[in-house]
């Protein structure tokens, strides 16, 4: 099985999480609508070359979407109704991302449509690059779900909020960069020794 180099295939995949990454850092009680502008922002300029391209990637258009929303919902309604958002900002954000990754597995898995960029044509059918593609956006969906969990406890907690709201996450998403840049390279080197295999 082909695959891209480990650096670009997960360059690729942090690129598309940069506008939630950005809302999920700068996002607090007092400053989510300003995370919410700066990442739509980001959305829209990071992958203004795809959009015109007609390239619709779902993380993509789910990040406009999602941050246009919010910060539309910013502009229209006043703070007191906004409470909920101001409270549930980053549950909301990782909740929204753990659907759309776990979605797509019944339709394209996300994370193909980034390996497609730099993997030839003519392995994109093969039941290898599937399956590989189909256990990273589960890995991806899986971490997200975890971190909607944890900052969910987080709001309900006295103590220990920055393990839940920080540390533990980021702990995550550098295992889940772990396994993305390995996994691919790991799956292939199996393949390759069962076919060589007397």
């Amino acid at each position: 099985m082909e695959t891209a180099n480990s650096g670009h295939r997960t360059g690729n995949l942090l690129f598309a999480f940069a506008p939630w990454i950005i809302f999920y850092v700068v996002a607090s009680p007092s400053t989510w609508e300003y995370a919410a502008l700066a990442a739509l922002v980001a959305a829209v300029v990071l992958n203004l070359s795809d959009l015109r391209r007609g390239s619709f990637k779902a993380l993509e258009v789910t990040g406009i979407l999602f941050f246009g929303v919010i910060a539309v919902l910013a502009l229209l309604l006043d703070r007191q109704d906004m409470l909920w958002l101001e409270t549930y900002a980053q549950v909301l954000a990782s909740s929204v991302i753990a659907v759309v990754a776990l979605g797509s597995l019944a339709f394209v898995p996300f994370t193909e449509q980034y390996a497609r960029e730099s993997t030839p044509r003519e392995v994109w059918g093969t039941p290898l690059f599937r399956h590989v593609n189909r256990v990273l956006t589960l890995v991806w969906g899986g971490v997200f779900v975890a971190m909607a969990v944890l900052g969910l406890v987080a709001v309900h907690t006295t103590s220990g909020a920055d393990w839940f709201n920080w540390i533990i996450p980021v702990v995550l998403l550098i295992l889940a960069v772990r396994f993305t840049e390995r996994y691919p390279d790991q799956v292939r080197e199996r393949a390759k020794a069962a076919r060589t295999a007397p």
